[in-house]
């Protein structure tokens, strides 16, 4: 067992600003991780740029990373599952990294059904490079840039990946510990291909619109009577926005992985064939 988070024992201290929502997330993760039995050595996270691609450095104790370019921790993530699918490979990324300048990977992994963890931290800003519109931002959000408000649509990650027939789906919000944490574990612990977590996450220095407040007056865990494996039912969640936004496992689908579906990998890595080195097996 891991022991706890301790911040002030963190190699490097978190570049983020008091209150932000990257924090609990950071937190939970940890104990998420823990909580799994998820060996770090056996664990890779990837990241492109941004706030939350900063995410890696300070978890502790530390795993395996690999920090990409903007909106290319997917092609890199998916690299690295296909070379040693016996590692867990957890993406971590922010709404523009992902949906944004990563949009075309993220559509093409989810129809891979490729293995991977894929956690996004969704603050409805760019918050790294101080407050333009991303993709998920509502219409009318005013920023410098947009002073007239984001006039297109935001983009809707769910829906988009129950269509695809993402194997698991679900959304959380960091300012909720116990939600959080159950969230993500249950996302380390899915055993079968492309796990999309969308974390509802507060920017305390641009947005003041979607703020903790906000989005404690309308975040609805989904209740026991949902059942996750109907598409339509799924769909019909992920379209709800506003006074009502649910929370928790929204879609699954029981579709093979990526590398289930290759025969060249049953019998073992790719890697191990070009090492001579079978490769050991996840703890």
């Amino acid at each position: 067992m891991m022991p706890p988070l301790d911040l002030r024992k963190a190699d490097t201290t978190p570049a983020w600003c008091p209150g932000c929502g990257n924090f609990p997330i950071l937190k939970a993760f940890v104990g998420a991780l823990a909580e799994s039995g998820l060996n770090p050595d056996r664990t890779v996270l990837v990241s492109g740029i941004g706030q939350a691609a900063k995410f890696p450095h300070y978890v502790t104790p530390p795993c395996n990373i690999f920090n990409g370019l903007h909106g290319r921790a997917l092609p890199a993530a998916t690299g690295i599952k296909c070379a040693n699918h016996k590692l867990e490979v957890i993406v971590i990324s922010g709404d523009g990294d992902m949906y944004g300048e990563g949009g075309n990977h993220f559509i093409h992994a989810i129809r891979r059904n490729i293995g991977l963890k894929v956690f996004v931290h969704n603050n409805q800003v760019y918050g790294l490079t101080k407050g333009q519109a991303s993709p998920t931002s509502d219409e009318g959000f005013v920023t410098k840039i947009q002073t007239h408000g984001a006039v297109s649509m935001p983009f809707n990650p769910l829906a988009l990946a129950i269509v695809e027939g993402c194997s698991f789906v679900a959304r959380t919000f960091a300012g909720d510990p116990a939600h959080l944490n159950a969230t993500l574990l249950e996302a380390l612990r899915h055993k079968e291909g492309f796990a999309l977590v969308d974390i509802l996450q507060p920017c305390v220095s641009f947005n003041k619109v979607n703020t903790f407040k906000w989005y404690k007056e309308r975040v609805r865990p989904v209740t026991t009577e949902h059942d996750p494996y109907d598409r339509m039912q799924a769909l019909t969640l992920a379209f709800q926005w506003g006074d009502s936004i649910p929370v928790g496992i929204i879609y699954r689908s029981r579709r093979p992985s990526f590398e289930a579906r290759q025969p060249v990998l049953h019998s073992d890595t790719l890697i191990s064939r070009l090492s001579g080195v079978s490769a050991p097996t996840i703890d």
